[in-house]
């Protein structure tokens, strides 16, 4: 479990941009680990089909954090098909050990050894899976 929780993983997780909540939001999603119970909520403004604000809560373990934090950190600028991008292949990563999110989401590569513990698949996901359904729900 060392590996899981480095120095580079509990850095990012102790630094987490864009926390609290959006006014005049154009689209929200709050996902839930069942498994863990961690939660993460976000809310994001959209101007020319990408992200121009972006703020989240979280109730997490340092993983979900973690991959939180890089989002936070990338994702203004970011349009609907980067994120749908950055998740699926995090996903592949996670699930089949895939290679590691290329551009804006690289960052994502810290993450890779979650592959051997599925426990903590959906906790690191959350992020990004809720970023995509609220740029979504935006563009509805």
């Amino acid at each position: 479990m060392d590996d899981l929780y480095n120095t580079d993983v509990l850095s990012l997780a102790a630094n987490i941009k864009h926390i609290g909540r959006l006014e005049n939001l154009h689209g929200t999603s709050r996902k839930v680990s069942k498994l863990c119970g961690s939660w993460l909520e976000v809310d994001v403004i959209i101007e020319q089909d990408r992200v121009k604000d972006f703020a989240m809560r979280l109730q997490a373990c340092a993983l979900g954090q973690a991959s939180a934090a890089i989002l936070a950190e990338n994702v203004i600028g970011a349009s609907l098909e980067e994120l749908q991008a950055a998740r699926d292949a995090l996903f592949a990563m996670l699930k089949h050990k895939a290679t590691p999110p290329e551009g804006r989401f690289a960052q994502l590569a810290l993450l890779s050894d979650v592959a051997n513990y599925p426990a903590r698949h959906t906790s690191t996901l959350l992020a990004f899976d809720a970023v995509v359904e609220a740029v979504q729900s935006a563009q509805t």
